[in-house]
């Protein structure tokens, strides 16, 4: 704890001074141009890794960067997206996985979970990206082929979300998928076909 109360003192002390101009403005004002849905793992900070701004990223994360398909129901995944989408109109929502992922890891080399069953429960979500990568043996290559799968299958689940259907029938919003190597710092865009292309070397 004292490590984040020394971090907020510096903030306060040198950061905050810097940017008092745009933070006087995000006072009044909140339109982020993206929804950033990443993984709750504490070495994927979206803000760092896309070098953005305060303001300008919504950010869910969630373990597994998993996205519930839409049911009827209030759940704070759903909420967050609705409003991300339907009430700030953000025009960009990007699904990035991300490389020695627990959850995926987990899944990947079939983990008991008995001991954590609503993780066990949760990762559920994973269902479709977990059959895609069945027939591949336990280890590195079938972990890393199921944090691919499960961003392809985390964006299909998004778009079951009504306020992300009518705004990609209006063309009003982009879906992207990542996926971000810890290691190497890159950032590789998915395609429809399953290819991926760096963002970033």
């Amino acid at each position: 704890m004292q490590d984040l109360t020394e971090g907020v003192a510096r903030f306060q002390r040198d950061v905050f001074p810097a940017k008092a101009d745009l933070f006087t403005h995000l006072a009044t004002h909140h339109t982020p141009h993206t929804l950033f849905i990443g993984c709750s793992d504490a070495r994927v900070v979206p803000e760092l890794i896309t070098q953005g701004e305060p303001g300008e990223l919504f950010v869910i994360r969630t373990a597994g960067n998993l996205v519930p398909a839409y049911t009827p129901g209030a759940n704070g995944v759903t909420a967050s997206i609705e409003y991300a989408v339907a009430v700030l109109g953000v025009t960009d929502i990007v699904v990035c996985g991300h490389s020695a992922c627990g959850a995926m890891t987990a899944l990947a080399e079939g983990h008991d979970l008995s001991g954590a069953p609503v993780v066990a429960d949760w990762l559920r979500h994973a269902d479709a990206a977990v059959a895609r990568t069945a027939g591949l043996p336990a280890g590195p290559e079938k972990t890393g082929a199921l944090v691919h799968q499960n961003v392809y299958a985390q964006l299909t689940n998004l778009t079951t979300h009504p306020s992300v259907a009518r705004a990609l029938a209006e063309k009003k919003v982009t879906l992207h998928g990542w996926v971000f190597d810890i290691a190497t710092g890159r950032v590789g865009a998915l395609d429809v076909t399953g290819t991926g292309t760096s963002l970033a070397s």
